[in-house]
């Protein structure tokens, strides 16, 4: 096994974004093959009693089990790295599994997480459910409001923790004061990057320490995996989430390690036309709705910050309208736009958030956070936009709008 003959930093560190998203990180074996080899295995067999101890020893260099290690699934690692601009990066089972993993690999009973109110609903869950249990305190605020942020801090706050654009008020963090005052503070910070991936924004560039992946949205694009990534500093990575991982085991499988990589190919067109088809459907439906919530709008509030740390707004928005009823009404009328909880597909996807995502919040977590009971969230596909808009349009008008 022998990795692309040009796979060195020296090197890498010239290629454009698009140039490592399709061959960064690539291993080659002896058959010399043009697309990323499947390791379909658990383990590894060895030449000697002797290598594999020193393996094990951290002596040698190699691989000794698929949940430490495996080539595809380091194949991805490296390439996400590159795109992400960090020193290193963990691939995990899941979105979720890449969350859980960061949160519990840094944070001890005692310690105190600042959180941003509007979260996918299974971030707030791990915060309100799981954490507390081991004695992890935490504090939610406003994440669009800096002095909150400054206000939460305590003596023992050792992590702020937020997304942005934030699923699915798509609250807007301003990256570089946040991530500022948590550095003058010894503080961590984890970013859930999700919505925007690399390609549209860079929460490193802007100070975060910590950057972490649903991969199975934007990353893989098509609705195929699951799949999680976690970024940070050599240090972080190795010292703190590897070996958590290594020992809890929340790992991804090969096959779909290299489906993320098929993905990542293809990773910038499909998020900038994405983004682009998005933004005209949002013109549209901004007229037509009682409110809706997108920062590629210049009627979103936070729409220069946005643009200031984005590339463009991406994919991902939702829209207000009366309750619950009629947003289940223009969702049950949809003949070309699918019904689906998933985002990041190259499909037209909407969802109620909270009866769906949401729904383990319960109503008085979903008002705290923004949900409202006549949201609708969609996740603007690759089809013409046209269509997209003409059915929007007529499902709108059987939901009476």
């Amino acid at each position: 096994m022998k990795r692309h003959s040009g796979q060195d930093r020296s090197l890498t560190s010239r290629w454009k974004p698009a140039t490592r998203a399709v061959r960064g990180g690539t291993w080659r074996s002896e058959q010399g093959e043009t697309s990323e080899a499947i390791f379909l295995t658990s383990g590894y067999t060895y030449d000697s009693a002797e290598e594999v101890a020193a393996r094990f020893a951290g002596e040698a260099t190699g691989m000794q089990y698929s949940r430490f290690q495996n080539p595809t699934v380091q194949m991805l690692e490296e390439r996400i790295a590159l795109l992400e601009g960090s020193e290193a990066c963990k691939i995990q089972a899941s979105g979720m599994a890449a969350m859980t993993s960061a949160l519990l690999a840094t944070l001890s009973a005692g310690d105190h997480v600042v959180a941003g109110r509007a979260a996918f609903g299974s971030c707030r869950w791990i915060l309100d459910n799981v954490l507390n249990r081991f004695g992890i305190t935490s504090t939610i605020v406003d994440a669009r409001d800096n002095d909150a942020w400054a206000k939460a801090v305590q003596s023992n706050t050792r992590m702020f923790f937020f997304e942005t654009p934030a699923n699915p008020t798509m609250d807007v963090v301003d990256l570089e004061y946040v991530c500022g005052l948590a550095r003058g503070n010894g503080i961590l910070t984890l970013v859930d990057n999700a919505f925007a991936t690399p390609v549209l924004q860079r929460p490193l560039d802007f100070g975060a320490d910590i950057v972490a992946y649903s991969a199975t949205k934007l990353m893989d694009g098509q609705g195929r995996v699951l799949a999680g990534a976690v970024c940070g500093s050599d240090e972080w990575v190795n010292g703190k989430l590897s070996p958590f991982q290594r020992n809890t085991g929340p790992v991804c499988s090969p096959f779909n390690a290299w489906v993320v990589l098929k993905g990542l190919e293809t990773l910038e067109l499909r998020a900038l036309k994405q983004s682009e088809n998005a933004l005209q459907v949002a013109r549209f439906i901004e007229g037509r709705v009682p409110q809706i919530l997108y920062p590629g709008l210049p009627s979103h509030p936070q729409h220069e910050l946005a643009m200031k740390q984005m590339r463009a707004a991406g994919p991902i928005f939702s829209f207000v309208l009366e309750d619950r009823a009629q947003a289940m009404a223009m969702l049950n009328a949809m003949e070309l736009c699918d019904i689906s909880n998933n985002i990041g597909d190259s499909r037209t996807l909407l969802c109620h958030p909270a009866s769906t995502t949401h729904n383990n919040m319960g109503p008085v977590g979903r008002a705290e956070a923004g949900v409202g009971e006549g949201m609708v969230r969609i996740n603007v596909g690759l089809e013409d936009p046209e269509d997209i808009i003409a059915d929007l349009d007529q499902a709108l008008t059987a939901a009476g709008l």
